[in-house]
């Protein structure tokens, strides 16, 4: 009976996981996506992102659903009991990367047509490194890789001193072009937006770390 509850147990963690892979790429792809249009003043694709971020929503409130069940029904010991508390936990994470992309889209509908006051090389930049660090939580939640974790939180500072240059950078093109403003203060916006981007990948990993440990730790330290 143990055996045939573990085995069930185990298999709806795993589609519970599935899940969570499944919103992590939405989430990922809406990212992607939100910086594409940004770079190519492709409004049509922002208001695009804008609209469907219900689909990230949606799977959230899945996971929440059938992690809480799985609570309920089960009655999990420890460990497993600490993976489904990572597991909510992760999956309010990934929402909060949806938001990002959407408030990246909305930033690229601000700046609309206008001509860049600057090539945007850095910006994206940094969003590849962000990127990375979305990559490894995931991949350090769903194989529960306590190094991956460690490596991905790693790279947190460098994120965090990327953005504190661009937002100088861009702050100092206001007084020789004050009718560009607004677009820099969005692209300010849009670097604030990637440093959150890091953050939350850092939380997940951190989360990992704990589910390992039964420990919190502050991985910026």
């Amino acid at each position: 009976m143990f055996m045939n509850t573990r085995s069930n147990f185990d298999q709806s963690l795993k589609e519970l996981k599935s899940l969570q892979l499944k919103m992590a790429d939405e989430a990922q792809t809406a990212i992607k996506n939100a910086m594409r249009a940004l770079l190519n003043q492709d409004l049509g694709l922002a208001k695009k992102i804008i609209d469907g971020d219900n689909v990230i929503d949606d799977l959230e409130y899945e996971i929440h659903e059938k992690a809480l069940m799985l609570i309920a029904r089960q009655s999990p010991v420890a460990k497993d009991l600490r993976r489904l508390h990572v597991a909510l936990s992760a999956s309010s994470e990934v929402e909060r990367l949806g938001d990002i992309a959407v408030n990246i889209a909305k930033s690229a509908v601000h700046i609309g047509n206008e001509k860049h006051v600057k090539e945007l090389i850095d910006i994206p930049n940094m969003m590849e490194m962000a990127l990375e660090m979305v990559t490894e939580s995931i991949t350090s939640f769903y194989s529960e890789d306590i190094e991956l974790a460690k490596k991905c939180a790693a790279k947190d500072d460098q994120v965090d001193q990327m953005f504190g240059n661009l937002v100088k950078e861009l702050l100092t093109y206001i007084p020789q072009n004050p009718d560009f403003t607004n677009q820099i203060i969005q692209l300010a916006f849009v670097c604030r937006y990637i440093e959150r981007i890091a953050d939350h990948s850092t939380n997940i990993a951190e989360n990992v770390v704990y589910l390992e440990t039964g420990k919190r730790y502050n991985l910026n330290d």
